[in-house]
């Protein structure tokens, strides 16, 4: 059988078990830095949660403008950045100088979102800096990375005994 390059994380909880996929994948979860936000209007509230979550484990944030204005409505310190296309300094000039460890991004339909989030991808891949594009992957990453230090190994027989 051909390899398909398909992962399993188990775990007790799904955070858990996201976060065991992510690695097995080998996807980088950083356990603190600077996590930089940009999210659609529509995905603000759940932002407000993930950055909550990011900021428990110790990450700094850094957002555009719109949604640093949420996170910071909810009490959380936060560093507004330039979108690329507000002009220099930008947030792609922070993820090619190393100073990003985690990337949220979610883009509506517009052509300069689309354009933003197209740059900010790119250079991602390129620097090896984590990412996610949907608000579900960064809500499970952000409750995984505190576990990362607390997770065990069970295998799928052990996890199976305990479902009723």
């Amino acid at each position: 059988m051909r390899s398909t390059g398909e992962v399993m994380g188990v775990g007790p909880t799904f955070p858990e078990a996201f976060v065991k996929s992510q690695l097995a994948a080998g996807v980088n979860l950083p356990s603190s830095g600077k996590a930089f936000l940009s999210v659609r209007n529509s995905d603000k509230s759940a932002a407000v949660v993930v950055a909550k979550a990011l900021v428990q484990v110790g990450f700094q944030l850094v957002a555009t403008k719109g949604t640093a204005k949420a996170i910071s409505e909810a009490g959380l310190p936060v560093t507004a950045v330039n979108k690329v296309a507000e002009g220099r300094p930008h947030i792609v000039d922070m993820i090619k100088n190393g100073e990003i460890a985690m990337i949220i991004n979610t883009v509506d339909d517009s052509p300069s979102s689309i354009k933003d989030s197209y740059s900010i991808r790119r250079t991602a891949l390129q620097g090896k800096v984590t990412y996610f594009t949907t608000i579900a992957g960064a809500k499970a990453a952000s409750a995984g990375i505190a576990l990362l230090q607390k997770m065990t190994v069970c295998s799928v027989q052990e996890l199976h005994k305990t479902i009723q």
